[in-house]
């Protein structure tokens, strides 16, 4: 990675978005029965990962996955790739994810990642398979520092094979695309029947006033039509 040197103000601000898009989670895999010396029945990996084939180190600084109390040293702070830990245990619970970046002027990003072992597929809960929660994130830099900018868009590549995820992204996309459109034409057709009902409640509530009217003008035959 190169090596740019920058004033305390990291060479002030620069105008436009960078958006640097990461994938984070776990992947779980069952032992197969509880361990004798510690009652831990699985094994997991909770990682911060590129989502494109680039070296985030060139601007992450350290990442700070902090565990449950339980743990001993519940903080662990990774300042080089790969971004994982890898412990053993028997429940689930929340980790924070902090990433601090090269220039201390950007402010770190926090993620919150529900760490997780146990699913209903037969295959993983025999172990056969791992358990896999992995998710798509977008690190957002608004008007990144000159230094920050610098490092955000000379970003060496890992390597030349196309990088591969534990979660099928491209399935996600389509899924929750067709998600959307269910959602959009449900809203759709309530939004219709809302309309009819309101209709409806307009036209009632229009027959009740002609009849009032014509009570207190004295025509009852016309209100019973």
């Amino acid at each position: 990675m190169s090596t740019f040197e920058y004033g305390p103000d990291s060479g002030g601000r620069t105008k436009g978005v960078i958006i640097k898009p990461i994938v984070y989670g776990n992947v779980a895999k069952y032992f197969g029965k509880k361990r004798e010396e510690d009652g831990h029945t699985h094994q997991w990996t909770v990682y911060v990962r590129p989502f494109e084939n680039e070296d985030i180190s060139t601007y992450v600084k350290k990442i700070n996955f902090k565990l449950h109390d339980s743990y001993a040293n519940q903080n662990r702070v990774l300042t080089k790739p790969p971004y994982e830990v890898t412990e053993t245990g028997w429940g689930e619970f929340e980790i924070v994810i902090k990433i601090y970046f090269q220039d201390p002027n950007e402010r770190p990003v926090t993620l919150y990642h529900i760490l997780k072992l146990f699913q209903n597929s037969p295959e993983i809960v025999v172990g056969k398979k791992p358990v896999v929660s992995e998710f798509y994130e977008e690190i957002v830099f608004q008007e990144p520092t000159v230094m920050m900018h610098q490092l955000l868009t000379n970003i060496p590549q890992l390597s030349t094979s196309p990088v591969k995820h534990d979660a099928d992204f491209e399935e996600k996309k389509v899924s929750t695309l067709e998600s959307i459109v269910k959602a959009k034409t449900k809203v759709k057709n309530e939004l219709t029947e809302l309309k009819d009902r309101l209709q409806l409640a307009k036209e009632t509530i229009q027959k009740f006033r002609d009849e009032v009217q014509n009570l207190q003008l004295g025509n009852p035959a016309s209100a019973q039509t």
